[in-house]
């Protein structure tokens, strides 16, 4: 195998797959290396107790948490990246969260670019990722360029029930745009079969719209593209005058390999890529690649996530559940100065997960009612840029995750604004936090929403990349997972990953074509 390439790009998740799908066409010889391999398709990808208790798909390496504590994170290293057991929500990050945005917690900066720079690109990835939604439902939705390629998910009875619920209360709920590959007309012909096992799984019949089957996989069928998998990337090489990098250093099957390209593109996860330009570190970047700023794992953002249970009176039987979304709470309110966040539902939860985080005593027929009587919720509140949020290196290159909450208040008035419409959606008047993470908010290993560790600007003082993704201090590095984000919203990031990607993507075919 050639060890010189036009472009390397590390990482196969949504930002690079996305981007090697893109700059596919253009003949030019790129190389992915990817640190897993393909994730197995296996009757086990269907397990809950495989995949969420045994977490036998998850990565075995610890990290240490800002005490020293040690965790495994919820880290995925595979051909498709985390977005291989993602639960496929992917929302366009509303317009207002591209400029300054007043927390209850503090501010939410300004992105160096709008919202309109990235609506073509929303469309483009809308339609590559199989995004199936209504336009004109949500009320925080931007104005978009084209109406969905792909019609909503059709909610199953008990969540239309919840639908007409809360739209008997004054709000506006809206089906929630996911990338599956469904065809709800034609049933016989739909790769996708509506099944139970989505949100959280890998799936079996490659039916998820992720990165490796909607970008990777068509990617390598160009002849100039080729795969190199079980790569782990540990250092970037630079020129003697720090200003390109020269090779990218892989360790695969126990040898240390040297990999070299034109242009080198990282897309590792924000959490991974920044701590390989801090590993990167040189006599001329002596704090780590491209971190003349001392930005470079700053700014470490993943949301307030919680995932509760709410106790439906009447059985809830519905297979796939997560159709329905509820934005009423995005933007400050008449009762609420500051945002609060976004609504949606996780996967239904089986009694295997629920004995996960039961007290081992509690006897399985109530499991087994709980999981017939289940409406599993999903909060997303935004958290704020801290420069003390951080991804630091060991001197043996081992991650710390240095990470404090922030604007909670948010994210407890959301809760309390959903545990308060229990009663007029027909359950019981108590939510319980679910299944792995019972007792408790999404704890520190949830890494799922990982962004900002690698920030984009147009101040090389103040960020790492340029408004290209460029890294200002090399002529030849770009970033295009999530690290590039300057605040995290109360969205998915995926669908702006996605976007970023084609977008980046533009901007190097046409300096490629110079």
């Amino acid at each position: 195998m050639s060890t010189h390439y036009d472009i390397i790009i590390v990482g196969t998740g949504p930002g690079g797959g996305t981007l090697a799908y893109k700059l596919a066409p253009s003949g030019k010889k790129i190389l992915l290396l990817e640190r897993g391999g393909y994730l197995p398709r296996e009757k086990d990808n269907w397990s809950s107790k495989t995949v969420f208790i045994d977490n036998k798909y998850k990565a075995k390496e610890t990290w240490r948490d800002k005490d020293g504590g040690i965790f495994h994170p919820g880290i995925h290293y595979n051909v498709g990246g985390n977005s291989k057991v993602y639960g496929a929500a992917l929302l366009r990050m509303r317009y207002q969260d591209f400029g300054e945005v007043k927390h209850y917690g503090g501010i939410s900066p300004e992105w160096p670019i709008g919202y309109d720079d990235f609506e073509p690109y929303y469309t483009q990835a809308e339609h590559l990722y199989h995004v199936h939604g209504t336009r004109g439902e949500d009320p925080t939705e931007p104005k978009a360029s084209a109406p969905y390629k792909y019609s909503a998910l059709i909610h199953e009875p008990r969540i239309q029930g919840l639908h007409n619920d809360w739209q008997n209360c004054g709000y506006k709920p809206f089906h929630l745009p996911v990338g599956v590959m469904l065809n709800e007309e034609q049933k016989e012909k739909s790769a996708c079969i509506r099944c139970s096992t989505c949100d959280g799984f890998p799936c079996l019949v490659n039916a998820k719209a992720d990165s490796q089957v909607v970008c990777v996989d068509p990617a390598l069928q160009y002849p100039n593209v080729s795969l190199v998998t079980g790569a782990l990337v540990t250092r970037l090489e630079t020129r003697g005058n720090g200003r390109e990098v020269t090779g990218v250093v892989v360790e695969r099957n126990g040898q240390v390999e040297t990999y070299r390209a034109d242009i080198v593109v990282v897309s590792a996860g924000a959490i991974n890529s920044a701590a390989l330009l801090l590993r990167s570190a040189n006599d001329r970047h002596p704090n780590g690649l491209a971190n003349s700023s001392d930005i470079v794992g700053r700014h470490y953002m993943c949301h307030n996530n919680s995932a509760m249970l709410a106790i439906s009176k009447r059985p809830n039987p519905t297979v796939f559940q997560k159709t329905i979304g509820l934005n009423d709470f995005y933007f400050p309110s008449v009762d609420w100065d500051y945002p609060m966040g976004h609504i949606s539902m996780i996967g239904k939860q089986d009694i295997e997960s629920l004995r996960a985080g039961a007290p081992a005593f509690t006897p399985g027929a109530a499991l087994d009612a709980m999981a017939k009587h289940s409406l599993d919720f999903w909060m997303t509140s935004e958290d704020l840029p801290d420069p003390n949020n951080r991804v630091l290196v060991g001197n043996d290159g081992a991650i710390t995750l240095a990470y404090t909450e922030n604007n909670l208040e948010a994210h407890r008035r959301l809760a309390a604004k959903l545990k308060s419409m229990l009663n007029h959606i027909g359950c019981e008047d108590q939510l319980l936090p679910t299944h792995l993470y019972f007792g408790k908010k999404i704890p520190i290993a949830g890494t799922a929403h990982q962004c900002g560790t690698v920030r984009f600007g147009r101040d090389p003082k103040t960020s790492v990349l340029d408004p290209n993704c460029k890294a200002h201090d090399l002529d030849n590095l770009y970033v295009v997972d999530a690290s590039f984000f300057v605040s995290s919203s109360a969205v998915n990031p995926s669908l702006t990953i996605m976007a970023n990607a084609l977008r980046v993507g533009d901007h190097l075919l046409q300096r490629l074509r110079s």
